[in-house]
């Protein structure tokens, strides 16, 4: 091959109208190597169009290696434009060589049909029907790779056509399939049914067994299984799942009991008609007294309790006995949290949040936030015999704190405290919105374009190809437009309501949706130190007597009237 670089004309080189097919296979994959090469070259020789006639012999492996080819070119053209004209004549050609070429092949030619837009439904479904066959191959591959042109053209159409739903029962066998590989295909496979389920759950909702963990099962295995049994959780399936879930939370493996457990509390806020007995199976795992466990079921319990608010309140006390295990500081945070948000109905509140003030200094920033958010609360609720703690908090807060995002809720809380009691009820204590069911479903966006991305690496990341692919160019893929049902039931998901109910966040730290409970940074009005180190003032200058009475403010003490 050396000799003929360096003698011989290009094309005498590339033969690619020899009869041996195997001859022009290989002048096909020689045109990828020389293009690396020499880029240049490869256009003026005018072996682009030499490929693309390739497109059309009768050998299906050579038409495999010249699709092959040019996808690769075309990848890493600075242009961006196709070289490859995809027509009915094109495709018509691809799917006959489909049926015939080795899975290689076969891989590169589903991959390019799922770049074709066709031009109607019917020729959608004509081009369906030839790629179904290829749900049965043996290789995995190609089995994700029919998939990702199945689910293409099937956003096409039309939603409820019978043509989607019986494609859609079709999809299920082989995906299940793909579950009885070897451990890393089981992974691949996994990933990729993630991404399909958020897109079309209705694919695996009667597979729910086939995702139960296993003994042997690796532990990447049994926690990408545990994410699709919570996407896959309805009340048809919520008993099983529950029991299942209760009895992983007694594996020795710590990591995938603490996902056990939040897993729990996330089929609670996902399936209202089941959260009753989703908190009396955490409340079973608190009384097991394994460290771990409670301090995770702590922590779902809290969500458990910005979903259904002042409706679980009577599992309190059995969360408050376990107090003195808490030693994680999300744990520690969501307790303190329960605490100053029911703190009228815990008869010791002050006493409890107290205890925590003893090493106030030694704290985690976020279980220091949550304590001042709590113990203003509490003193909101309880002002007559809570005055001493909340100055305590305030000037540890805004005094000996060197955390400046404590500083500056602190002084936020003296701010309004002093001024306006009225409205430091009206933020401390305003009504929270409601967390969504599920907050780590992917952006719409992002899902349509990795959805076209399913049997590659960014199917497995969940990241587009451009996040990890250093100088990536290609034409990004995205789905067809939906229709607009389909629009309607992405609103729906985001909890988008006709009649303007209460607000659904749809993702922790993307809305600021209960501005108290965040690390706020925001520049309040700083507050001057006596002079010399002395004494701090009255914190809460005449606002105490304003909140104790329920009077308007005294404009003539100092600091009861805004400035």
């Amino acid at each position: 091959m050396l000799f003929c670089l360096q003698l011989s004309p290009w094309h005498e080189c590339l033969s690619f109208q020899d009869e041996d097919p195997h001859v022009r296979k290989k002048a096909a994959v020689a045109v990828a190597k020389l293009h690396v090469i020499n880029a240049n070259l490869v256009e003026e020789q005018g072996f682009l169009d030499s490929l693309r006639e390739l497109l059309g012999d009768s050998n299906p492996d050579v038409v495999a290696n010249a699709l092959a080819t040019l996808s690769e070119i075309n990848e890493s053209s600075s242009t961006g434009h196709p070289l490859i004209q995809m027509n009915t004549t094109t495709i018509n050609k691809l799917l006959t060589a489909l049926n015939e070429c080795r899975e290689w092949g076969q891989v590169f030619i589903l991959d390019s049909l799922s770049s074709y837009n066709p031009q109607d439904d019917r020729k959608a479904q004509s081009i369906c029907e030839r790629i179904t066959p290829r749900l049965a191959h043996a290789n995995a591959a190609v089995v994700l790779s029919a998939v990702k042109v199945l689910m293409k053209y099937m956003e096409m159409m039309g939603q409820d056509t019978d043509f989607v739903n019986n494609m859609v029962k079709k999809l299920s066998p082989p995906l299940v399939t793909l579950l009885s590989s070897e451990p890393e295909v089981q992974y691949v496979a996994l990933r990729n049914i993630n991404l399909i389920i958020q897109k079309r759950p209705d694919i695996l909702k009667h597979e729910m067994k086939v995702f139960f963990v296993k003994y042997n099962d690796p532990i990447y295995i049994k926690l990408e299984k545990l994410d699709i049994m919570i996407r896959l959780t309805s009340q048809a399936n919520i008993a099983q799942v529950l029991s299942e879930l209760k009895e992983y939370a007694t594996e020795v493996d710590v990591d995938f009991v603490r996902k056990s457990v939040r897993a729990i509390g996330r089929c609670a806020i996902k399936v209202e008609q089941s959260a009753e007995r989703c908190v009396s199976t955490l409340l079973d795992l608190i009384q097991t007294k394994v460290n771990y466990v409670v301090q995770e079921a702590v922590v779902v319990i809290k969500d458990i309790f910005r979903k259904y608010p002042n409706k679980y309140e009577s599992i309190i006390a059995t969360l408050c006995e376990n107090l003195d295990t808490l030693d994680e500081p999300e744990a520690r945070a969501s307790m303190i949290w329960i605490i100053g948000e029911y703190a009228e109905r815990i008869d010791n509140a002050d006493e409890l949040l107290e205890s925590f003030l003893d090493n106030f200094h030694d704290e985690n920033a976020q279980v220091q936030l949550q304590l001042l958010t709590a113990i203003v609360k509490l003193f909101l609720k309880r002002p007559t015999d809570t005055q001493e703690l909340v100055q305590q908090v305030l000037s540890l807060a805004t005094q000996e704190s060197e955390n400046p995002d404590l500083r500056d809720r602190g002084f936020i809380y003296w701010r309004l405290l002093s001024t306006d009691p009225a409205a430091a009820k009206d933020v401390v204590l305003a009504e929270k919105p409601l967390i969504a069911e599920e907050t780590d479903l992917l952006e719409p966006t992002l899902l349509d374009e990795l959805i076209c991305h399913i049997a590659s690496l960014a199917s497995v990341y969940h990241k587009p190809p451009s996040a990890f692919v250093e100088g990536k160019i290609g034409l990004k893929r995205m789905l067809p437009s939906r229709a607009e049902g389909e629009y309607e039931a992405t609103e729906s998901r985001a909890g988008v309501s006709e009649d303007g109910a209460a607000t659904v966040i749809a993702e922790p730290g993307s809305l600021i949706g209960d501005l108290l409970d965040m690390d706020i940074g925001g520049g309040a009005a700083a507050v001057p130190r006596g002079a010399g180190g002395a004494a701090a003032p009255d914190l809460l200058g005449g606002g105490l007597d304003q909140l104790l009475a329920g009077g308007p403010p005294d404009p003539s003490v100092p600091g009861a009237a805004a400035n």
